[in-house]
């Protein structure tokens, strides 16, 4: 691993993917011989593609909630991104896509599906040759973050690996690792120390209102309704890099000594492990930086598509709860502080599916250099694709065509996956377990059109070789 020259790229949409790549960089740092570099290929486009991925999807959170979530699932499929997507992200990513090649790493870390999909392109091009892990930040999958080629899969929880693998992918492909969350999750603190700094009693409930995300009058209308509740109880306000809304939170709780009102902090961790519970949004990053506290949830306007997946996750494991009327926030957290066994229950919950390990899992395994990257044919990625929106049985057994797995015959390793008729046009006959791919027969099949894309496939396959022998699976 201190050799690997490691490139982590992430797209600042949102603080969750950067936040996931600088856990990744700190455990990767732990090997003082590694080299590694981490870049937001946001800061290296136009300053309009900027805007469009960034601020234009939160104008459409906070305007059509419901287009985002059509737009969510609609991406839902694996492979489906329109071709006009893709020309648009690589004609507006030439810098960062010449960083990329400029710094030759041997391993590339993807925390967001954008950056994930130009390694693949260039590793399809041969314009560089890496390892490519990519590393979700949700709780469930969207297709989008599949590509090819791609080494690995890093998802949050074994039931979206289950799916996957229904899908078609091999099982060393996919890594139920967790979400990426900062060391300061699993290092020790003084709990003592921290409620002294911020004027903490150590007998009295601490709620952490994460007034930021939920945004101005929201954030404001939780806090009145808190300031209400007869129940005693301690509460800490960060209002992040909001100066207007910190002030508009200073003024309305003040008289109040037991409720505290932060701006931007590097203390979150600390707060998070000392409070009794969170209210906030249920974003990948902070969801599994709660699970990792062991802090239940209080879940507030879940933005459709991920972050109400990420709800369902929490709920289903009793980690949090949900409030689907904005006048009856402080109720809820009021019955909440009022049934100490309840809270103690959801605290195990969340023990119990967090992961502050995760960001050590995805550097480990990233780090392993044996596996090559796993290439999809065109015909493949359709089967996958049908395979995901069936409406009975959604695994590639259950499709009109299955798919097969080429390995190394030595290592046993996957390097592509194939439709079955893929095989016969490849050379191979029933029952074959081993395939000579030549350069003469690719060569030829690269005049036919129907066949181009598998032609690329078995071309990239053999690399500088002539010819070379494959597993059939």
């Amino acid at each position: 691993m201190s050799s690997m020259r490691t490139l982590i790229l992430a797209a600042g949409v949102g603080s969750g993917h950067n936040s996931a790549a600088q856990a990744v960089e700190t455990a990767l740092a732990e090997d003082a011989g590694a080299e590694v570099r981490r870049i937001d290929i946001l800061d290296t486009t136009n300053e309009v593609f900027s805007k469009l991925y960034d601020d234009a999807y939160f104008t459409l959170v906070a305007q059509v909630p419901w287009l985002v979530g059509w737009g969510y699932d609609n991406q839902d499929p694996p492979f489906k991104l329109a071709p006009v997507m893709r020309w648009w992200d690589q004609a507006n990513t030439v810098p960062v896509m010449r960083e990329i090649r400029d710094f030759d790493p041997d391993l590339v870390i993807a925390t967001h599906f954008l950056p994930a999909r130009l390694v693949s392109l260039m590793l399809a091009r041969g314009q560089v040759s890496t390892s490519l892990s990519v590393v979700t930040t949700d709780f469930d999958f969207q297709g989008l973050w599949l590509t090819t080629p791609v080494t690995r899969l890093f998802v949050a929880r074994e039931e979206t690996r289950q799916h996957l693998l229904r899908l078609g992918l091999p099982p060393e492909r996919v890594v139920a690792s967790g979400i990426p969350v900062r060391p300061e999750f699993s290092a020790p603190f003084d709990p003592a120390a921290v409620r002294a700094r911020h004027g903490l009693r150590a007998d009295v409930p601490v709620v952490l209102i994460s007034a930021g995300a939920a945004g101005g009058p929201k954030a404001l209308q939780v806090v009145r309704q808190c300031l209400d509740l007869p129940q005693e109880f301690q509460a800490v306000v960060v209002c992040g890099r909001n100066e207007d809304l910190r002030a508009q939170m200073e003024s309305l709780v003040a008289g109040h000594p037991d409720v505290h009102v932060l701006g931007f902090t590097q203390e979150m961790p600390d707060l998070m492990r000392i409070s009794s519970l969170f209210v906030g949004k249920p974003g990948g990053l902070s969801s599994s930086e709660c699970m990792a506290a062991g802090l239940p949830m209080v879940l507030v306007d879940p933005i459709p598509g991920q972050e109400e997946r990420n709800a369902d996750f929490l709920l289903e494991s009793g980690a949090a709860v949900r409030c689907n009327y904005a006048t009856t926030i402080g109720y809820k957290i009021g019955t909440l502080l009022d049934d100490p066994a309840r809270l103690a229950g959801m605290r195990d919950s969340a023990r119990r599916i967090g992961r502050p390990d995760a960001a050590r899992v995805v550097a480990g395994a990233s780090s392993d250099s044996s596996l090559p990257p796993l290439w999809i044919s065109r015909d493949a990625q359709r089967i996958m694709q049908r395979a995901s929106t069936a409406a009975d049985d959604v695994s590639v057994q259950a499709a009109s065509e299955p798919l097969r797995t080429l390995t190394d015959p030595d290592t046993g390793s996957s390097l592509a996956l194939v439709a079955e008729s893929e095989l016969a046009t490849l050379g191979a006959t029933p029952g074959m377990s081993l395939l000579e791919l030549g350069r003469i027969r690719l060569r030829a099949l690269r005049w036919q059109p129907e066949h181009f894309a598998l032609a690329a496939a078995g071309t990239w396959l053999l690399g500088d070789a002539g010819s070379r022998t494959v597993g059939i699976r």
